[in-house]
């Protein structure tokens, strides 16, 4: 929904992202040795204290098949993951204050197998929507993900939000969900159509193309063998060519949404 974000913001709404989770585990282990060599090299020998650099060069370079990472290792991913989001924020526009990381405890297992969802996911959920007090809330609803995290993180949305209805604040908060990475919605399922211009879906490809770490070796694909930044693309524009088919106004794009009653 990069080019709703990016409209959003440029019409002056206050608007936050919030990621759910770490994602250390989508990280390759090339990936965070290049990263961890670069800051070996940039420190020498005045190293920080909550990364040893050194070990975790040592650890993957000796890492066996299906080792568990070791907590250096996934802080090092997650660090990752965390910077690469805010370059995108920052690129569409986005204050750092209203870039939110929630690290849900679910998903720090160090496998790709993960804890089902507990009682303390859903209270940092609750915690950060009561804290913002949002009108709309966007959450990705992409239930075909190989992995199983978007449905996990879904789930604590839904729990979250449901549990706070009762507040007055939540009468008028409209909760919608997009999808793009693997399946988009079919055309009668769409409640809300976000039309974009020709740059504004080059702006939404620059902001995903700052996920450095997810492109080119994608570590949970599926099926598809495009980059995500590809699918994406792909799908909404072929939501734009439904639509004009339809009769109605020609677009480059299209970015969909279904309105969900929690």
């Amino acid at each position: 929904m990069g080019g709703t974000f990016s409209k959003l913001i440029k019409q002056g709404h206050d608007v936050h992202v919030v990621y759910q989770t770490s994602g250390n585990i989508a990280v390759t282990d090339d990936e965070a040795l290049k990263f961890a060599e670069v800051c070996n090299d940039f420190a020498g020998e005045n190293l920080p204290k909550d990364i040893n650099f050194k070990s975790v060069i040592e650890f993957l370079n000796n890492k066996s098949e299906n080792q568990i990472d070791s907590l250096e290792v996934r802080k090092l991913k997650g660090l990752i993951r965390r910077r690469e989001s805010y370059a995108a924020t920052r690129y569409i526009g986005l204050k750092d204050e209203n870039t939110h990381f929630l690290d849900l405890p679910f998903y720090e297992t160090g496998q790709v197998k993960k804890n089902p969802l507990g009682p303390e996911d859903i209270a940092i959920v609750k915690e950060i929507i009561a804290r913002i007090k949002p009108h709309q809330v966007f959450a990705a609803g992409d239930l075909a993900d190989p992995h199983g995290t978007h449905e996990v993180c879904l789930n604590a949305i839904f729990a979250a939000m449901k549990e706070l209805k009762p507040e007055k604040y939540m009468d008028d908060c409209w909760l919608w969900l997009y999808r793009g990475a693997w399946h988009e919605w079919d055309i009668h399922e769409i409640d809300m159509a976000v039309p974009l211009s020709p740059s504004e879906v080059l702006l939404k490809r620059h902001a995903i193309l700052y996920h450095q770490s997810q492109k080119d070796r994608v570590m949970f694909q599926g099926n598809d063998s495009r980059e995500f930044w590809v699918r994406a693309e792909d799908r909404n524009k072929n939501t734009a060519i439904l639509y004009d088919e339809l009769g109605l106004a020609e677009y480059e794009a299209i970015e969909a949404f279904k309105r969900f009653d929690y």
